[in-house]
C-alpha cells in the first residue's frame, strides 16, 4: 500500500525547500517527487527530531509512555542511556527498557552504561565491569558506550575504565563523554582516549574547546540543567559538531516542549534554521548511525510536518509511513504508534528499613562544610562556616540513605533549597538512586524517608502535618502512568514543595543530583560527604 504526503520538502543538506510529494510504500520512502506548486498553507516536511542524550527514566515514565509524549513534539527517537535503571537492577533493567521500547515505533538508540556504579564513593544495586562490558557492547540492540563519567579514571588511565572504552572502540561503537569543568591538558587527554561527545558544557568557552578537539557538543536544556542560552552560539560556530538534548526532563516540562522548543528558541536568537535542524535532526542520526534515516529514498518513512520554519509548530509525526500524531486529528494515534502491548512487569529492588530521628542526628564540631545548591545547575558550591552559623534558616539538613539494605543514613548540611518548613525526598538520586531528602526538621525528614520506603520508591513532600507521595514502583524510578496524569500528580508535589519555600524551578530534579559524586563540587552519598574536586571523602564537621 502506498501513501503520500505533499507540501514543502525541507532539504537540510541543501539548505533549501521545494514543493514535492513524499511517496511511501511498506514503511519506507519510495521516492520524493518534485511538483510545480503546493496549496497555500501546505506543511513543511523534514526529518524527525532526535533527543541526542536522555535518561528516559528521569521522565518517570516507561519508554512506551515517553514515546507517546515525545512524538507530539516531532521527536521520533532518542539516544537513551539507561544508566539509572541499570544502576538499580543491572542488565535486568536494561532488558526491561529494551523490551518496553520495542513495543512502539519510536526509535530508541540504546547505550550501554559505562559507570555502574558511577564511582566508588556510592553504593549501587549492580556492577558492570570491563569484562562484562566487552560482552554486552557487542549486542545488536546496543549502539554506543554511554557517558564515561569516571573522568578521573580516564585521566589516570585506570585499567577497568580503559578496558570499557577499548571494548566499545573494538566493536566500532562511539563512546559518550561526561567531562564537567575539564580544561587544558586534562581535557585533551580525556578526548584522546576516544571519547566523542560531551553534554556537560556550562559555558561557551568550554563548548568551543571541545569542538576544537573534535568532540561533539551536545547542547542541553533539561529540567534542572539549562545550558541552551549559554551555549547557543556554538550551534552557529560549529554546526557540524553540535547536537541537542534534554538529558533529564520531568513530565511537566516534557508536556510543554522538547527538542522542538529548542529549535524555536535558537531561531529566535538569530541562529539559522538550517544550523538548528542540523543539530536537531541530522547530526545525531549520523553520529550514532540511527536507523530512522534522513528522509531520503530508501530510508524509513519517518519524518514530521511543521506549519513553517519560523513558528515551527508540529502538525504531524509520521513513523514507518503512518501518522502517529496529528495536531488536527485528536493528537496521538496510539494504534499507529504501538507495535505490541507492553507487559505489566514492574521490576524493583528496595530493601531499606524505616528510620527514626536519632538515625539522622549529627554530632558537634567547631566548623561545618555546607553544600550549596543552585537553580538550573548540577554543579554545587561549598561553604565552610562556624557551627553557630548552622542556625541560619537557609541551611537545612540533607540525608542520603542506602535503598539496598546497606549502610546507615548519612546526614549533612545544604543551602539553597529555601525550605522554611517541611521536607522533600525522592528515590531518584543520581546515579545509584538511594533515598535523598532535604528538610527543615528531623521529624519531617523521617516522615518523607519512611513514606518512600513504604512505597518502595517515589517522590514525597511533608508539610509538617501531611505527607504526600507519588509512587514510582518500577525500580523506584518510574510510574506506569501516562504523561498527562503523571504530570498532574507531579505538579501537585512540585507546587507543594514551592509552598514550603523552595525557590527552584524543578526542586525534585535538582534534589536528585545532590548525591551525584561525579559533578563538582561537594555532594553527599550513602557513604558520606564527597569532595568531588579532590575525589575523596571529607567530614561534615571539622
Amino acid at each position: 500500500m502506498e501513501t503520500s504526503f505533499t507540501g514543502h520538502i525541507v532539504d537540510i543538506a541543501g539548505r533549501r525547500t521545494y514543493p514535492g510529494t513524499i511517496i511511501c510504500r511498506e514503511g519506507k520512502i519510495l521516492k520524493i517527487r518534485k511538483v510545480d506548486e503546493v496549496r497555500e498553507g501546505a506543511p513543511y516536511y523534514l526529518p524527525g527530531l532526535m533527543d541526542a542524550h536522555v535518561h528516559i527514566e528521569s521522565s518517570m515514565m516507561t519508554p512506551v509512555n515517553f514515546a507517546k509524549a515525545a512524538v507530539a513534539h516531532g521527536v521520533v527517537g532518542a539516544v537513551s542511556d539507561p544508566h539509572e535503571i541499570v544502576n538499580v537492577l543491572g542488565t535486568d533493567g536494561l532488558d526491561f527498557m529494551v523490551r518496553n521500547a520495542g513495543c512502539t515505533r519510536f526509535n530508541v538508540c540504546w547505550g550501554l552504561p559505562s559507570c555502574v556504579p558511577s564511582s566508588c564513593m556510592e553504593s549501587a544495586g549492580a556492577e558492570i565491569d570491563a569484562a562484562e562490558t566487552a560482552e554486552l557492547i557487542r549486542r545488536k540492540d546496543i549502539s554506543y558506550l554511554s557517558e564515561m563519567m569516571n573522568y578521573p579514571g580516564v585521566l589516570c588511565r585506570d585499567a577497568e575504565v580503559m578496558g570499557k572504552i577499548a571494548a566499545a572502540r573494538a566493536a566500532g561503537k562511539p563512546v559518550d563523554g561526561h567531562a564537567p569543568g575539564l580544561t587544558g591538558e586534562d581535557l585533551a587527554k580525556y578526548v584522546s582516549a576516544g571519547i566523542s561527545t560531551d553534554h556537560e558544557c556550562a559555558t561557551l568557552e568550554e563548548a568551543r574547546r571541545r569542538a576544537a578537539l573534535g568532540m561533539k557538543v551536545i547542547v542541553r536544556e533539561g529540567s534542572a540543567a539549562r545550558n541552551f542560552d549559554a551555549l547557543a552560539r556554538i550551534i552557529s560556530e560549529a554546526p557540524d559538531m553540535t547536537m541537542l538534548c534534554s538529558d533529564d526532563r520531568h513530565p511537566d516540562d516534557l508536556m510543554q516542549g522538547h527538542i522542538d522548543a529548542m529549535v524555536r528558541r535558537g531561531t529566535a536568537l538569530g541562529i539559522s534554521i538550517w544550523d538548528m535542524l542540523k543539530a536537531a535532526a541530522v547530526n545525531p542520526v549520523l553520529h550514532y548511525r540511527i536507523g530512522s534515516g534522513l528522509m531520503n529514498p530508501g530510508d524509513r518513512a519517518t519524518f514530521i510536518a511543521v506549519d513553517n520554519l519560523t513558528d515551527f509548530n508540529v502538525l504531524q509525526t509520521i513513523m514507518d509511513g503512518l501518522v502517529v500524531y496529528s495536531a488536527a486529528d485528536g493528537g496521538l494515534d496510539r494504534q499507529a504508534l504501538m507495535l505490541a502491548e507492553p507487559s505489566s512487569e514492574m521490576p524493583n529492588r528496595f530493601e531499606a528499613r524505616r528510620i527514626s530521628e536519632p538515625d539522622i542526628a549529627i554530632g558537634y564540631g567547631p566548623n561545618a562544610r555546607v553544600i550549596t545548591a543552585y537553580d538550573g545547575e548540577l554543579f554545587t558550591g561549598r561553604e565552610e562556616i562556624p557551627a553557630e552559623g548552622l542556625s541560619d534558616p537557609q541551611i537545612q539538613k540533607i540525608v542520603v540513605y542506602n535503598r539496598y539494605g546497606h549502610n546507615s543514613p548519612k546526614t549533612g548540611y545544604i543551602k539553597g533549597f529555601g525550605l522554611v518548613k517541611g521536607a522533600i525526598g525522592s528515590s531518584v538520586a543520581h546515579d545509584s538512586h538511594n533515598i535523598v531528602a532535604v528538610g527543615s526538621s528531623d521529624a519531617d525528614l523521617v516522615r518523607v524517608i519512611n513514606a518512600i520506603i513504604d512505597a518502595k520508591g517515589g517522590i514525597a513532600v511533608s508539610d509538617g502535618r501531611d505527607t504526600d507521595i507519588l509512587p514510582l514502583p518500577i525500580a523506584g524510578l518510574m510510574s506506569g502512568l501516562e504523561a498527562d496524569e503523571l504530570s498532574a500528580r507531579y505538579k501537585e508535589l512540585d507546587l507543594k514543595a514551592k509552598r514550603l519555600g523552595c525557590r527552584f524551578h524543578a526542586p525534585f530534579i535538582t534534589l536528585s543530583f545532590m548525591a551525584l559524586p561525579v559533578i563538582p563540587s561537594l555532594k553527599l552519598t550513602d557513604m558520606g560527604l564527597v569532595d568531588v574536586d579532590n575525589f575523596c571523602f571529607t567530614e561534615v564537621l571539622y
